[in-house]
């Protein structure tokens, strides 16, 4: 299967989300932020863009099951809350009343029951990145048989070429698998094909973490990195904007530990971005160099630890980490 219509309504999806995305930024107050029940912050932009790729994926294949990250409840004991994000859905399209968008908000809630087929999102993955003003991502993803298929990242403060900014500002990368991986600007133009570095000696490369102490063990990661021989500094960047680094060649070695032994990570964190570096030839495992497990619903059950890099040096990467670490 080509997937060739799936692509397009993801991608049409992604960028109108990252367009209300960036008008919620330009405008927004890091105050206005709620905090959920696990004290993490969710904004206008996470519920609206929920709605819209919500709304346009059912207009597309209204047999296709959901999950998404936000739940509806928020909005239903915030009516101000409900009311701007009726108010910037509306900036995009204008026929998603208040009634609609909870709708919608919450049939991507229930998860996605039986369907071997189904949609999985983060609307704005890295909401503290996004409240900072900084880096953030909208990503989505399509399983089949609990296999990643087709991914799309909308990164819209991420250059196209971090080492060049003048090249523009704004990055959306997506991939079908057995396809490759490609990177457009936001519009959608400006079409390439990416692909990973060529680094073979892992002192020679450069890794990427959270921002977020509180989102990964950076002690840990220094741990395996000193092991490596590694001395450049790591790039600290906020969500699965990561991913897109590694893919597109400017860093070697993605690493994400979570603080709580019992936390395991959701799906829709890591799907798309784990299928956008596999096709750019990278590789993406857990730290006990399992794949990445999505059967088991929303959340990574069975594994342990991110680990993405190029390839090339990721099994030296995992006999560092199997160093310091037991599994």
């Amino acid at each position: 299967m080509n997937y060739t219509q799936e692509l397009k309504t993801a991608l049409n999806a992604v960028k109108e989300a990252s367009i209300l995305s960036k008008r919620v930024q330009e405008r927004i107050d890091p105050g206005e932020a709620i905090l959920k029940e696990d004290r993490s912050p969710v904004t206008v932009a996470d519920f609206g863009c929920q709605a819209l790729i919500r709304y346009v994926i059912r207009s597309q294949f209204p047999s296709d099951g959901f999950i998404a990250e936000e739940e509806p409840h928020i909005l239903r004991e915030n009516q101000t809350l409900l009311s701007l994000v009726e108010k910037y859905v509306k900036m995009q399209n204008n026929k998603l009343t208040a009634k609609k968008i909870l709708n919608l908000i919450d049939s991507s809630s229930h998860g996605f029951g039986d369907s071997k087929r189904f949609w999985t999102l983060d609307p704005i993955d890295g909401t503290k990145g996004f409240l900072r003003l900084e880096q953030y991502a909208i990503a989505l993803a399509l399983l089949e048989e609990g296999e990643v298929v087709l991914g799309v990242l909308g990164c819209p403060n991420l250059p196209l070429n971090s080492n060049n900014i003048k090249n523009g500002i704004g990055s959306l990368l997506f991939a079908v698998r057995g396809k490759g991986t490609f990177q457009a600007d936001m519009k959608g133009q400006k079409s390439k094909k990416i692909s990973v570095d060529l680094v073979t000696d892992p002192s020679s490369a450069i890794f990427c973490e959270s921002v977020e102490t509180a989102h990964s063990r950076h002690e840990i990661h220094e741990r395996i990195t000193s092991s490596l021989g590694i001395t450049k500094q790591p790039v600290r960047i906020d969500s699965q904007c990561k991913y897109a680094l590694v893919a597109r060649g400017e860093v070697s070695i993605y690493m994400r530990l979570s603080r709580g032994e019992n936390y395991r990570e959701k799906i829709w964190d890591h799907a798309a971005g784990s299928l956008i570096v596999e096709e750019a030839g990278g590789r993406v495992t857990d730290f006990s160099g399992k794949k990445l497990d999505f059967t088991a619903g929303a959340e990574l059950i069975n594994n342990r630890g991110i680990l993405a890099t190029n390839g090339l040096i990721h099994d030296r990467v995992l006999e560092a980490v199997l160093k310091s670490m037991q599994f």
